[in-house]
């Protein structure tokens, strides 16, 4: 056996999503990290061992542009281009990648963590190191560090440690939350293993296992959904254990699991119920994937009301927006609905108070185990919910570190460093403005070649009878006076539209009614109907359109998108039986719903113009939309034509590095094992060829870096010898796809 030591500024035990993040999100801050793992591979229920897809804010499109942005937004659109099919093998290099591109970072697979050196009074705990043992290897490897972070799940570190937690449900009074039992109790959310299947093109017989459950002498064919060609995540609800020891009883738990998919795989072949002839087993899981068990406790315990009330902390760090999802203690065994789902209004905020240990002076943790009740917990364990936290828990790990302090005064002396240094990094916070001083561009006069200036989308492609009320999202900046719309009309009809708030700048839902306008519309096809309207707000905001069903008029849809639109329609049908997911009526971000709607905006035109996208919105601070789309979009480009943004400042600047955050759509839905496809594996609207000049002289610009075949977000581009320049401008050549240049930041630093 071989003893080893190793010394970093940081540890991160537990390699899935939310280590990951956390590890990226501080070594690239300059801090030396210790990744360990107990796997062979990253990404913990993500990976091909356990094969969950990666859910996270968009709830599966049912929030508006809610997808994450930061390292794990990197990560959703890597994998886009490199696995738009979803091959979870392919997901782990993409994961496996990340991490090895990190220097500073040194991965240590294989190693279980089971040993932890802490000193201190119960209140008053330190942690000094970690030891695991890496399997295959014979090394048992000490880990000392100044700053830990449990990214286990479980929590075996914080727990070792002494850190304070809690397991299964708090009692309602605890923290008022409706969905909480009267009564508190050890029960928790089960563990999950999936299977595949395929079609192997020939008839394949399937003898079952001995120990195969007769699944109809259960309730299981009773409330849920069994069909031969699903697989996957499509058995998310193959799940027991709740009321178990989700940790010490995982054996018993993963061969009850092993019994139901044999039985449900005998159901389907031999059942002669479904056409599954030619159907067979292609995997199945060896790893139950657990959803639950210690929750430690932080400065603050996040809690329902916080979720529902989406109560904008001063310490926010990070976003979610999965439903409240929780699920019935008895698992596939109950006769419930497999889950039930309570929705915010829109995005919800997550405190970094939540991110720290409260008696563990150098603890902090990300993922499912997080300071949050049971019932928050049921929307912050989804995955790419628990990546966006990791960044957050390894960029305050890292400031802790560089500043010498803890986290708790990370939060008390240093929170607007952290908010700023992870707005630097376009992590994923909502609601926030940069305001870092040493960004020269924000002293800089913002220009263009030329801005959209008029919204409209005229091109129809398909239409769409108006049963149903429709919803259209637009930014209003500085006023809506009138609204045409491309209208069918099988008899005289009048058209009703009302224009409504939304109430909070992160949601993209009706709020209050602000005007209405009505028009008279003939008999005819293909006819352009103008509504009076007249909405000025007093600050500028988006709008939704509400367009009144009437039989007798027909919309327009176009299939060419148009970014800061979106169309609803209210009222659609569930797409899964309410016996397997119950989603609470009257939430509006599940009445008026755009899934079958992405990418294909109403015909219609705005009137007056807009200012929404002129070219300073790339230096007011925002990432995301919030109240506005916050980006600079030109005019429409011909062929070989560019688009320009140009920086002038009073006075030279020397320029060093330049930072460009270009729009990736973050309404589109990405997902790493594809349970629907995609339809392009690069983001249309992200820029795709591009340079950056600097006027040398009156007149005379100079190429100081030039980029094809751009894929990415964000781009970081450090010149080899800095420029001092009086204006500097960025040259858009092609986007991949987009008739227009679409640009949502730019920094300049010294």
């Amino acid at each position: 056996m071989r003893n080893e030591t190793i010394q970093t500024e940081l540890t991160v035990i537990g390699g899935g999503l939310a280590g990951m993040n956390a590890a990226i999100a501080a070594a690239r801050l300059g801090r030396t990290v210790a990744l360990v793992h107990n796997r062979p591979v990253l990404g913990g229920n993500s990976s091909s061992e356990v094969r969950v897809w990666v859910c996270g804010a968009t709830a599966h499109g049912t929030n508006r542009y809610a997808r994450e942005t930061g390292i794990m937004g990197e990560l959703f659109v890597e994998n886009q281009y490199r696995n738009p099919e979803g091959n979870p093998y392919f997901w782990d290099l993409t994961l496996l990648e990340a991490v090895r591109a990190e220097s500073n970072i040194q991965l240590f697979l294989n190693t279980d963590v089971h040993e932890v050196e802490a000193v201190g009074e119960a209140e008053d705990r330190k942690i000094i190191s970690v030891t695991g043992w890496m399997m295959g290897s014979e090394r048992r490897i000490r880990f000392e560090s100044a700053m830990f972070l449990d990214c286990t799940g479980d929590g075996l570190v914080g727990f070792l440690a002494g850190a304070k937690y809690r397991i299964g449900r708090e009692a309602r009074h605890e923290y008022h939350e409706d969905w909480a039992p009267e009564v508190a109790d050890d029960i928790t959310l089960g563990s999950t293993i999936l299977f595949y299947t395929k079609d192997a093109g020939h008839p394949v017989k399937y003898v079952a296992p001995s120990f195969a459950k007769d699944i109809t002498k259960t309730t299981i064919p009773m409330k849920r959904v069994i069909r031969s060609g699903d697989s996957g995540c499509h058995y998310w609800w193959i799940e027991w254990g709740g009321e178990l020891d989700t940790v010490h009883e995982n054996e018993r738990i993963r061969d009850e699991l092993w019994s139901v998919i044999y039985g449900i795989w005998d159901y389907i072949k031999n059942s002669g119920q479904f056409d599954a002839d030619h159907m067979t087993l292609e995997w199945v899981g060896a790893l139950p994937g657990k959803r639950e068990f210690r929750r430690f406790v932080g400065d603050y315990v996040l809690n329902q009301n916080d979720i529902i009330a989406q109560r904008p902390f001063e310490d926010r760090i990070a976003f979610g927006g999965w439903s409240i999802d929780l699920h019935p203690p008895q698992g596939m065994y109950s006769t419930e609905s497999g889950s039930k789902h309570l929705h915010a209004d829109g995005i919800y905020h997550i405190p970094f108070r939540s991110l720290y240990s409260a008696n563990v002076s150098n603890l902090l943790f990300a993922g499912r185990n997080i300071s949050a009740s049971h019932v928050a917990f049921g929307t912050t364990r989804v995955m790419a919910t628990c990546a966006v936290i990791g960044e957050a828990a390894g960029t305050g790990a890292a400031l802790a570190v560089q500043h010498g302090v803890t986290p708790r005064d990370v939060y008390r002396r240093h929170l607007a460093e952290l908010q700023q240094t992870m707005l630097r990094q376009d992590a994923s916070i909502i609601g926030l403005r940069s305001t870092d001083e040493l960004d020269l561009a924000r002293r800089a006069t913002v220009t263009a070649s030329g801005e959209l200036r008029q919204l409209a989308v005229e091109r129809a492609a398909e239409p769409l009878q108006l049963a149903q009320d429709a919803g259209l999202l637009v930014p209003v900046a500085p006023e809506l006076q009138e609204l045409e719309l491309l209208l069918d009309a099988s008899a005289p009809a009048t058209l009703e539209v009302e224009v409504w708030s939304t109430g909070r700048g992160e949601n993209f839902v009706p709020h209050k009614l602000e005007v209405s306008g009505t028009a008279e519309v003939g008999a005819g096809e293909r006819q352009w109907v103008r509504v009076p309207l007249g909405w000025r707000p007093e600050t500028p905001q988006h709008a939704f359109v509400v367009v009144k069903a009437n039989d007798s008029l027909t919309l327009h849809l176009s299939h060419e998108p148009q970014t800061g639109v979106l169309s609803f329609i209210k009222g659609q049908a569930a797409l899964v039986s309410k016996d397997l997911e119950d989603h609470q009526p009257d939430q509006p971000v599940v009445q008026w719903s755009m899934k079958k709607l992405v990418r294909k905006p109403f015909c219609f035109r705005l009137h007056p113009e807009t200012s929404a996208f002129t070219a300073d919105k790339t230096t007011d601070g925002y990432l995301r939309p919030y109240e506005q789309p916050h980006l600079w979009i030109s005019n429409a480009l011909a062929p070989g034509q560019t688009a320009s943004l140009e920086l002038q400042w009073e006075q030279a600047v020397t320029v060093q590095e330049v930072q460009l955050v270009f729009n990736d759509d973050v309404n589109e839905d990405l997902i790493n094992l594809h349970h629907h496809h995609t339809a392009f594996p690069i983001i249309p609207e992200l820029v795709r060829d591009y340079r950056l000049e600097a006027m040398i002289e009156e007149g005379q610009w100079k190429v100081v870096h030039e980029e094809k075949a751009n894929r990415k977000r964000k781009r970081v581009h450090r010149l080899d010898v800095p420029v001092t320049t009086d204006r500097l401008r960025l040259v858009v050549e092609a986007t991949n796809g987009s008739p227009c240049a679409e640009v949502i930041e730019i920094r300049v630093y010294a």
